[in-house]
């Protein structure tokens, strides 16, 4: 649960000030504690800042949750769009834009894996309204980032160069890049500065070169896995592209990686939790890619957690136990993506034939 959270910035208009406050007041009927300042034990910043110039917010733990609130002059006929610039730009997990609909006000939601989703007000039941904006903030916020690393520099070398599993990441990721299913949909570099850009790949592993990751079980208790903010579709190195994923510190938390003594390692994808999770529950799986693209027909979950959170590697896991075969089975997860399983990579590969949907719904 969130247990403080502060507001930063000038509610300058009405529908501002309407909203925070009546964010604020449902926070506080939730049990959450009110900063008049945010520090370094802040969980939920309100940031309230300009469209046209966003503030970010430099945070100095991974555990502040920064959802900035903004207002538009209209709605906007293409949200995604409109916001995402927004949330880059001003370093936040979650962007609200208030905008004004036939009815009334209506909040749309932003995050930085793409989804976009609204809340309505009706024009006549205002608790119900923050009620539900309450609903969609307060278990983004709560939920627990699992994204940090220890490397262990005991990779056996005759594992420094690869093996046959290695090279079958190496290979499905050039698969997937051909099919177009890694670009990102969003140029993250053009937008931020130098060191912007620094700060949010330290605290959250964003990396911007091509979206969603793959693996390869290597053995009962080891998987190989693509690296954050690397090219998947050029996956080469050892330790740089391609990290062996050796366990999961729950201490720490983070995750565990064998690493060989070159080159300088960078951290495995924010998703490895949710990998782990998967190859211990069932050992018949022995390859798990995750895409920002979506299937027909298949069950998703209900909650738009963010990557890298134990709670989005749960709900997954939930679901995944009720496949009839949980081997070689397609997951939703809502307004994000897709995470597939397969007893090989080619038996993936062969699921995404003709079946993919390049974009996800956001209802």
């Amino acid at each position: 649960m969130v247990s403080t959270f502060a507001c930063l910035g000038a509610q300058s208009t009405p529908t501002l000030r309407w909203f925070v406050d009546g964010l604020a007041r449902r926070l506080l009927q939730g049990g959450h504690t009110h900063l008049e300042e945010p520090d370094a034990n802040t969980r939920l910043l309100l940031n309230i800042t300009d469209p046209s110039r966003p503030r970010p917010f430099r945070r100095r733990a991974q555990a502040t949750f920064v959802a900035t609130i903004v207002e538009w002059p209209h709605r906007p006929s293409d949200v995604l769009a409109t916001g995402y610039p927004v949330l880059v730009r001003s370093l936040s997990n979650l962007v609200v834009l208030l905008a004004r609909s036939e009815m009334g006000p209506i909040a749309h939601f932003i995050t930085p894996e793409q989804g976009c989703y609204s809340v309505l007000h009706d024009g006549h039941d205002e608790p119900a309204f923050f009620d539900e904006v309450y609903r969609r903030i307060e278990p983004l916020a709560s939920a627990h980032l699992i994204i940090d690393n220890v490397f262990e520099t005991d990779l056996e070398p005759d594992l420094w160069n690869g093996d046959d599993c290695s090279d079958q990441l190496r290979a499905a990721g050039r698969r997937l890049s051909d099919l177009n299913l890694l670009a990102p949909a969003f140029p993250v570099a053009q937008v931020l500065t130098v060191n912007d850009l620094r700060h949010i790949k330290r605290l959250y592993g964003i990396g911007g070169l091509s979206y969603g990751n793959l693996s390869v079980r290597k053995d009962e208790r080891r998987f190989w896995m693509s690296a954050s903010g690397v090219d998947k579709g050029n996956l080469e190195t050892i330790g740089r592209d391609i990290l062996m994923v050796a366990g999961f510190d729950a201490d720490a938390p983070a995750m565990v990686l064998s690493v060989p003594p070159i080159p300088e390692p960078r951290r495995v994808s924010v998703d490895a939790i949710e990998h782990w999770i998967l190859y211990r529950e069932h050992p018949d799986i022995n390859a798990i890619v995750h895409l920002h693209a979506w299937m027909e027909g298949i069950r998703s979950t209900e909650m738009n957690f963010p990557c890298g959170t134990i709670e989005l590697a749960r709900a997954v896991a939930d679901l995944l136990r009720d496949e009839p075969d949980p081997a070689c089975a397609v997951i939703g997860l809502k307004n994000h993506g897709l995470t597939l399983t397969g007893r090989s990579m080619p038996e993936i590969l062969e699921h995404l034939d003709g079946r993919v949907l390049d974009h996800v719904p956001m209802p």
